[in-house]
């Protein structure tokens, strides 16, 4: 009896065992295994997770932007536009970007940038797409468009050309001459443009000259604008085309359009189809003329069209200074104290006169003494003053908008005056 009953227990106790024993080959209990899966699930989210393209957001506004000068007409409109493209990219990636300090400091900029600009939240926006949706009419629309096919997106080079006083040029290359160029020149004349102006004497037997007419040639390019000519002369600085028209090109927005600032005395050509932008001044009895261009449309031109004077400067024999620099001739020491007898100033206060408007003593200001010296007309002063803040608004880099005379051809400041002041005279006197 004892035996019989102590065999099922024994058996009980055997297959309790083999439970235990199976149980720890299973592995942990069910919530543990539930909760390691649940990690595993998670970490295989955050791999597949899209990562935060702010960067992205970031590049493309700089791309749409590079182009842009804050000097030139719809400067704010575009640039408003690429600012709400900017915005609609990092809201598309606020929850991936949920925690990443750059795109919070980049949604803070944009928030403080639309505010400066008084921009919209609503409104049209930059296309990120220029193959796509570039205007053909729009000349950074283009070279967007092939630098994006390009893989490369590298904003355009532009150059800046001035003619202003007695004259006093400034090429492209920011080569600055004085020179005579009597009757009509060439300053620019390349396939998209071409420039002409027409100089006279300002003073009876000098030879130093000034501009009274300018005829400009915006020539006719694809679907974009008729061929435009525009024609001022002194007393006549007209906001039209010859034909008496005001823009070139179909639409709402026009490819070429003019934009007169100053009844009578200033006006403004804006041509978005080559991306150049010309100003006209009149001051006085004569005109001055300031243009910015892309690089690679003023290089395009054949070899026949060479004789551009902003492009190669004045021939040799037209030029009054000697490499930029007015040099002082012997004849004239005599009259270094004296005021010439066909004006009222004096090399002192022709300096001072022109200081009062241009505090730099680069070569505009002494470019301004020359022309008082020469002339005695006080427009001459505002034409050079003027002349400074056109490069201020179109030259494309700041750093050389002010040209200086090399101290090793002239010596000390002074001399300088006196050397600028002797040459004027004796252009006067003695020519």
């Amino acid at each position: 009896m004892g035996m019989g009953k102590a065999a099922p227990f024994c058996a009980g106790a055997a297959r309790a065992e083999r439970e235990r024993r199976r149980c720890r080959r299973r592995g942990p209990p069910p919530l543990l295994a539930l909760f390691s899966l649940g990690l595993l699930l998670h970490a295989g989210d955050c791999q597949l997770q899209t990562p935060c393209r702010i960067q992205k957001c970031t590049t493309d506004f700089v791309s749409l932007t590079a182009h842009l000068n804050s000097a030139t007409d719809g400067f704010d409109l575009e640039f408003c536009k690429a600012l709400r493209a900017y915005s609609a990219c990092t809201y598309r990636n606020s929850k991936v970007c949920r925690g990443n300090l750059v795109y919070h400091s980049a949604v803070l900029g944009i928030s403080d940038l639309m505010s400066q600009r008084n921009c919209s939240k609503d409104g049209p926006t930059s296309s990120t797409n220029p193959e796509v949706t570039h205007d053909p009419c729009n000349y950074n629309g283009r070279q967007g468009a092939r630098d994006h096919r390009g893989g490369e997106q590298t904003p355009p080079s532009y150059l800046f050309c001035g003619l202003f006083g007695d004259p006093h040029l400034r090429t492209f290359r920011d080569h600055f001459q004085t020179c005579k160029v009597e009757g009509a020149w060439p300053l620019i004349d390349n396939n998209y443009l071409s420039v002409q102006v027409t100089n006279v004497p300002v003073v009876p037997g000098s030879s130093a000259t000034a501009t009274n007419k300018i005829t400009i040639i915006f020539k006719s390019y694809q679907d974009c604008t008729d061929q435009k000519v525009y024609q001022a002369v002194t007393d006549d600085l007209p906001a039209a085309f010859v034909d008496g028209t005001t823009s070139g090109g179909d639409g709402d927005t026009k490819s070429l359009r003019i934009v007169e600032r100053v009844s009578g005395r200033y006006v403004e050509m804006h041509a978005k189809y080559i991306g150049t932008t010309v100003f006209v001044r009149q001051l006085g009895r004569y005109l001055t003329l300031a243009i910015r261009m892309p690089e690679e449309l003023v290089m395009a031109y054949e070899e026949s069209q060479d004789l551009q004077l902003c492009v190669n400067g004045c021939p040799s024999s037209e030029r009054i200074d000697n490499s930029g620099h007015l040099p002082l001739p012997v004849m004239a020491q005599s009259l270094s104290h004296g005021a010439s007898s066909r004006n009222t100033y004096t090399l002192e206060n022709a300096s001072a006169k022109c200081h009062e408007k241009m505090l730099v003593k680069d070569i505009y200001f002494h470019s301004c003494v020359f022309d008082l010296l020469t002339t005695g007309d006080a427009n001459f002063t505002a034409a050079a003053h003027s002349a400074l803040q056109d490069v201020e608004a179109l030259h494309p880099r700041k750093e050389r908008w002010h040209i200086f005379p090399s101290s090793g051809c002239l010596g000390q400041g002074d001399r300088l005056f006196l050397s600028l002041g002797l040459v004027c005279l004796m252009l006067v006197v003695f020519l």
